[in-house]
């Protein structure tokens, strides 16, 4: 029997296997469809202070090898998801794993507050699903000129430590992969506090009308997600792995096991399923069954023993 268990930073995951942000809702909207005993976490739609309405229509196009998407962080708002969204997920979902709560804001001290929010949250009847935080930092930086919070190593690195100051819960960093050398923003998430990474963000993209000359996009432009970003994101894997002891939750391009053995052999602790879910809704539990034959196979005991495994 192999050991399917990883510790993320302070979370316990009982498989390596966590839905990504973003193409999971809030965690219930794939009863039915999926076998979540399979998954060691979920993770939520990224929350903000106030409820947000994202970008106009349409905010998504399919592109050879993934999706582009300009959905804009719509999501409900701190006090809806706490008094809404997270009763309903431990009502509806019997044995619900553990809840990983993406966060976002327009300021340091909006991340900071809700960050505060959830923790306080998490020492009641919530703490039975809300385990970890995930900082999203590629959201503009209203305060200073609108620059992304996560493409500025030191202001990446303040922001970590104002949100360390508010939670006790363990705090995962979303790195954003347009960045000139990914282990300058590592450094700045460890000197910060952070507890773990999650990588990668989407890649920013654009899909043109030709015959209407026009953006596809009413944003104009997106992220790219799905297969075709897998290889840029394992490389920049195991980049962060050679940077940093931090446990590194990795995605991009997950479709099977395969991908997920790509990304543990490069040095992530856990992997996450995301726009492949939209395809096949169980495909995080075929994963999580094929990383563990591929274990039995190799005669690995335990799916941690591959992370790193790499043989250069």
């Amino acid at each position: 029997m192999v050991d399917l268990s990883v510790n993320l930073g302070g979370l316990a995951m009982s498989t390596p296997v966590a839905t990504a942000s973003g193409t999971f809702g809030y965690g219930f909207e794939y009863l039915g469809a999926l076998d979540y005993s399979k998954l060691g976490a979920v993770t939520a739609k990224g929350i903000r202070l106030d409820p947000w309405p994202g970008n106009s229509m349409p905010r998504h196009a399919e592109v050879p090898g993934g999706l582009v998407n300009a959905i804009g962080l719509q999501g409900t708002g701190i006090d809806h998801f706490l008094d809404i969204t997270v009763p309903h997920y431990m009502d509806q979902v019997k044995d619900a794993p553990p809840m990983i709560v993406n966060i976002w804001g327009g300021s340091i001290e909006e991340y900071a507050e809700v960050a505060k929010r959830l923790t306080e949250a998490s020492q009641g009847e919530s703490g039975r699903v809300i385990r970890a935080i995930e900082c999203n930092v590629s959201c503009p930086n209203v305060k200073e000129g609108g620059h992304t919070f996560g493409q500025d190593p030191e202001v990446l690195r303040r922001l970590v430590s104002a949100v360390r100051e508010k939670t006790t819960l363990p705090l995962i960093v979303k790195l954003a992969p347009n960045v000139p050398d990914i282990r300058l923003y590592v450094k700045a998430c460890e000197h910060g506090g952070a507890d773990a990474l999650s990588m990668i963000n989407t890649i920013p993209a654009m899909v043109i009308d030709i015959e209407k000359r026009r953006p596809v996009l009413a944003n104009r432009t997106g992220g790219l997600s799905g297969r075709g970003i897998h290889p840029a994101a394992v490389k920049l894997v195991y980049d962060a792995h050679k940077a940093t002891n931090l446990p590194i939750l990795a995605m991009g391009g997950v479709y099977d096991a395969s991908d997920a053995i790509e990304f543990l052999l490069a040095g992530a602790t856990a992997v996450a399923v995301g726009t492949a879910t939209f395809t096949d809704p169980s495909v995080a539990g075929k994963v999580c069954d094929g990383i563990a034959d591929y274990c039995a196979r190799h005669g690995f005991s335990s799916v941690g023993d591959l992370t790193g495994a790499l043989q250069d």
